[in-house]
């Protein structure tokens, strides 16, 4: 496919719910345009977008995949994203490489949770927008009930290019409502008709509707059009089609059923004909604050990496759109981040999973670069390095699990197939937690892990485990306390003794500390820091359940000690042991961490959230709303109770709530909490563990 002119290129991100039909709907393009043999479907396991073994077995689609169809002289690069939650990071930084958002609603279901979330975020990137009504010949479709529903929710600017001639079963083609014709797809190719004289006036009233909703694009013809003295001509309403689309005047609607490709081949026509190029978009901010648009023309070669993905085969793969000059294999480009050169190779366009060797891609198209070497999601490459995207801020991942590696022996492989997918996806976190002794995978929710781990198997051959995440309780003590730790052993030769008295107090917020009170040399100088460092450790260790100890203030003051056989590691003995006798009568408490929570949700949901932080022992701090209308919720909670708050959140909520979390101090654990942590510690250790 050779690299089409800049203005001759469509870049169409299709979102929405899970099962709307956005998969099926890329298939039907390609099909239709003669790129692929067959319409293959994701539940048929088919498809030819929704290639990964992942994908074919959950049966939606979890990444982003590129259709690039070429149509008349046009290029359109379809992605289809995920409208998974679980994958909305994916999603949103496609949304990015993308003039149009094209919203793919069921015609029974209607806009559901994903819709109203990518919604609000296409408008915040100035995205423009559009819908496409799908799988209107199923039972209980209602185009006017959808439509309606579309109204209340995304306002009045939406308005009908397609509608439906019946529905349900008895649904047999669209009317081109822009060109007044009516459309049928029959076998292999699309017939255009008059429109039958039953649907006329359904017909007139959705162009008198479109008009409306166009002719605010040019003011003198607006108020031609206002004055009422005569309707915008064909050829005027079709010259306003673009202004208004791209003046975010209107947004066009289209209906169809992509299974039986009705409505597809006009839609087509339509996205090649009216829909923004790239060099229409907004501008992109620059990290240095400035901004840069798609420019053709002989510009210095600049691209942005908006997605990079691993390839068992190929390696990995870096999804670039580029925003000016032309890339082709041979080009040394400067990646903006590392100011490391990175020489292009191969410049590809992908088909689904099959990779496509081209001469080159000129500004404004979307090609994969196999094989750079450092290059990741969010990086710019330009020739002088000099220009660099900021990345849009992603979704931060608040559900944490834990891995370990079956055999003990593939730890190694295991950390390392980790740091690529965290390279890969910005919405995985990897981290170590020394503390815990534990490598966590903070993620958006089960789903995103579980891909995890499978692909973990079939790529590094590695059997994983989950296991809950190990929360860091702390321990204390909540009064004084004095105890003599006395160490003497005696083996024949020269022995070990240490003695001192410590004496411990309470210190609320000012950490450790610790106090030589020792006079007269009781104790000789040169081993205090010994009673130091074994107090420090047996504050590591614990007193309770195994927590480290803080907050306590430490002094020795009296001892003894003998010439020969007292040293470091005898006082460093002695001072754990009067420690740990000083603690029994210091009354130790556990801490638990505390989280303070930001949780939005809707209206209807906020009554049910504050019950069930309630139940978690939460507090409620307070309560706000933001701009979208929703509820904000501020908590303060044990983060033992919210620690994997992410699916409980979407239960409650049905999937539209959001929250924000943050560790924020410890406070005093109730008995019950702290009588079950000791006594599982009591048991490992007696278990030998």
């Amino acid at each position: 496919m050779a690299a089409p002119e800049t203005l001759h290129v469509r870049n169409i991100v299709l979102v929405g719910q899970d099962g709307a039909g956005k998969t099926s709907l890329a298939e039907a393009m390609l099909y239709i345009s003669g790129q692929t043999p067959r319409m293959g479907t994701t539940h048929d396991g088919k498809s030819f977008m929704d290639y990964d073994a992942e994908e074919i077995k959950r049966k939606f689609t979890m990444s982003t995949s590129i259709a690039p169809i070429p149509y008349k002289d046009y290029k359109i690069n379809l992605l289809d994203t995920s409208g998974h939650p679980d994958f909305i990071g994916d999603t949103l930084a496609t949304m990015q490489a993308a003039e149009m958002a094209m919203f793919v609603i069921d015609a029974v279901a209607g806009p559901q949770v994903m819709t109203d979330k990518l919604w609000r975020e296409a408008e915040g990137m100035r995205l423009s927008r559009s819908v496409f009504i799908n799988h209107i010949d199923r039972e209980n479709a209602n185009f006017d009930v959808i439509m309606a529903a579309l109204h209340a929710r995304f306002g009045s600017r939406l308005g009908a290019v397609t509608i439906p001639m019946g529905v349900d079963k008895d649904f047999k083609g669209v009317i081109d409502v822009l060109r007044m014709k009516a459309r049928y797809f029959e076998g292999e190719t699309e017939r255009v008709e008059e429109i039958p004289a039953e649907y006329a006036a359904a017909a007139e009233a959705a162009r008198e509707k479109l008009c409306d909703l166009v002719a605010e694009a040019d003011e003198d013809l607006m108020m031609k059009y206002l004055d009422g003295d005569e309707q915008l001509t064909q050829e005027e309403l079709e010259s306003l089609f673009d202004k208004a689309i791209a003046q975010e005047l209107f947004i066009p609607v289209f209906v169809g059923s992509t299974i039986i490709k009705q409505g597809i081949q006009g839609l087509m026509e339509d996205i090649c004909t009216y829909f923004p190029h790239p060099t229409a978009h907004g501008a992109f901010r620059l990290a240095d604050g400035g901004e840069i648009r798609v420019t053709k023309g002989d510009q210095q070669a600049a691209g942005f990496v908006f997605k990079t993905l691993s390839d068992p085969y190929v390696g990995r793969l870096s999804f670039v759109k580029v925003f000016s000059g032309t890339f082709a294999p041979g080009v040394e480009l400067v990646n903006a981040r590392t100011r490391k050169k990175e020489r292009l190779g191969h410049v590809c366009i992908m088909k689904g999973k099959e990779t496509i060797d081209v001469k080159g891609a000129m500004a404004g198209d979307i090609i994969v670069v196999p094989k750079l070497a450092d290059t990741r999601t969010g990086d710019t490459l330009s020739h002088t390095g000099d220009i660099a995207i900021d990345p849009l801020p992603l979704p931060i991942p608040q559900y944490p699990v834990a891995i370990e590696a079956a055999n003990k022996k593939e730890e190694d492989k295991l950390g390392t197939f980790l740091a690529r997918v965290a390279e890969n996806d910005p919405t995985v976190r990897i981290e170590r937690r020394e503390e815990t002794h534990q490598t966590v995978i903070t993620a958006m929710g089960e789903a995103q892990v579980e891909t995890i781990l499978h692909r973990l198997k079939d790529q590094a051959d590695v059997e994983a485990v989950l296991v809950p995440v190990r929360i860091p309780y702390r321990e204390t003590i909540r009064a004084t306390a004095e105890a003599q730790g006395r160490h003497k052993k005696q083996t024949g030769g020269a022995g070990q003794f240490g003695d001192c008295w410590l004496r411990l107090e309470p210190n609320p917020g000012a950490g450790y500390e610790f106090v030589d009170a020792i006079k007269g040399g009781v104790i000789p100088g040169g081993l205090i820091p010994a009673v130091d460092k074994g107090v420090q450790e047996a504050m590591t260790e614990g007193f309770l359940a195994g927590y480290p100890m803080v907050d306590i203030k430490c002094t020795v003051y009296d001892g003894s000690y003998h010439s020969v056989d007292s040293n470091e590691m005898a006082f460093k003995t002695a001072a754990r042991i009067g420690f740990r006798a000083a603690c029994e009568q210091a009354k130790p408490v556990l801490l638990e961490p505390m989280a303070d929570m930001s949780i939005a949700v809707g209206e209807e949901y906020a009554g049910a959230v504050m019950g069930d932080i309630s139940t978690r022992r939460g507090r409620i701090i307070g309560t706000d709303s933001n701009d979208a209308g929703e509820t904000i919720i501020l908590v303060r909670v044990p983060y033992a109770e919210v620690v994997t708050y992410t699916k409980d959140l979407r239960s409650i909520s049905r999937g539209s709530g959001s929250y924000s979390i943050e560790l924020n101090g410890y406070e005093q654990a109730p008995h019950d909490v702290q009588d079950r942590l000791v006594k599982a510690y009591q048991e490992k250790r007696a278990a030998g563990n």
